[in-house]
């Protein structure tokens, strides 16, 4: 196996990835919305009645004062402040009928200490998902959308015969949230197709919303500007953000369906690979460039190439090959190593394959994009 440090691009710091498997392109998952606040509120000051009542009618054995610790924590985690407060108010109005009426003996103290500390506990909760932007029911859902407009991004679109595509993205440790999305793009005419895979810097909740809004602005301009064009409208847009960690590693390929023709640029991305179906070897393509963010005015050299029947493309995030005390080549050698074996069996489902095979226990966000004309 050859040694590719020689083509290796320009470093740049590593950026966090993280990604989740796509759903298919538009299909819309049901899933549980979580109700109105008012709702909610509503549910759980009744709940804390009936545990009071429930006590009255089936004896303190059953339904002790301390089962008031249920409203409690059900507000803390869908209602906002002003709402807990209400909670706290009638959960407090039948502590005291408790303690009145049986006695602060009888009532255990050691049961409203719990209720005492549950209480402020909920409230600075509610209050903190308040002050994020994540307050009540709402909070989750926002969460739970953020998360598939992210999946959303990472599907490509259906490609006419006799060309076939896969994408797989993985996140670090199964995490919901992270940097890396592909988006892509068919022209009206299905002959020009267009896909950038990106690597956001950045980890978790933070890194996810920069990535959704880079997928945005990066999806809009794939397919809207020319070819040479996309890479440094990307940049100068990353550059005007002014993000404490505002730099993207990216690899945009431009494919010619009728021809085979095809373009890659790279900004500060692992090289791709190509399989010439003609000599049967793996190359990999030397484009490279700065990662987009890091210089305000950049220029990007395409590599070009053409995709026979029987070749294929491979297009990947660092994560995949890289490991921590590791040369990067060696990484890129063994994806090489095991794209090889897919030739014999067919690329169909080497995708995930190869993410599997390559880093399949990794600890660090993975990203391959497979693209192939049959033969």
């Amino acid at each position: 196996m050859i040694s590719f440090a020689s083509l290796r691009g320009p470093r740049v710091p590593k950026g966090a990835r993280a990604v989740v498997l796509a759903l298919p392109r538009g299909v819309t998952r049901l899933r549980h919305r979580p109700p109105p606040e008012r709702w909610a509120l509503l549910g759980l000051l009744l709940l804390s009645v009936v545990l009071l009542a429930g006590g009255e009618v089936f004896g303190k054995e059953w339904f002790p004062t301390s089962t008031q610790v249920i409203p409690l924590l059900g507000g803390g985690l869908l209602l906002r402040p002003w709402a807990m407060r209400r909670v706290i108010v009638v959960v407090a109005l039948c502590v005291v009928y408790d303690v009145v009426r049986l006695g602060l003996a009888t009532t255990r103290p050691g049961s409203i200490v719990v209720l005492l500390v549950t209480a402020g506990v909920a409230y600075e909760f509610a209050r903190g998902r308040e002050e994020t932007g994540l307050a009540g029911s709402s909070g989750d859902s926002f969460l739970v959308e953020l998360r598939e407009r992210l999946q959303s991004q990472g599907q490509l679109p259906p490609l006419p015969r006799p060309w076939a595509g896969e994408a797989v993205l993985r996140p670090a440790g199964e995490a919901p949230f992270a940097g890396d999305f592909v988006v892509s793009s068919l022209s009206e005419d299905g002959r020009t197709f267009e896909l950038a895979l990106v690597d956001v810097s950045g980890k978790g909740i933070e890194a996810g919303t920069r990535a959704l809004l880079l997928s945005g602005a990066l999806g809009g301009l794939l397919g809207s500007l020319r070819p040479e064009e996309f890479f440094p409208a990307a940049n100068r847009y990353l550059d005007r953000q002014a993000w404490d960690e505002g730099f993207a590693t990216a690899v945009h390929l431009v494919l010619d369906l009728v021809d085979g023709s095809f373009s890659v640029e790279s900004a500060g991305h692992p090289p791709a690979a190509h399989f010439d179906a003609g000599s049967g070897r793996w190359a990999l393509l030397t484009a490279e460039g700065f990662a987009l963010g890091l210089v305000p005015d950049v220029s990007y050299t395409a590599q070009t190439g053409r995709l026979d029947p029987g070749d294929a493309l491979i297009l990947y995030t660092d994560g995949l090959v890289e490991i921590p005390g590791r040369d990067l080549a060696v990484g890129i050698d063994k994806l090489i190593g095991e794209a090889e074996r897919l030739v014999p069996r067919g690329f169909t489902g080497g995708a995930e394959l190869l993410v599997q095979q390559v880093a399949g226990a990794s600890n660090d966000d993975r990203g391959l994009v497979l693209l192939w004309r049959t033969g």
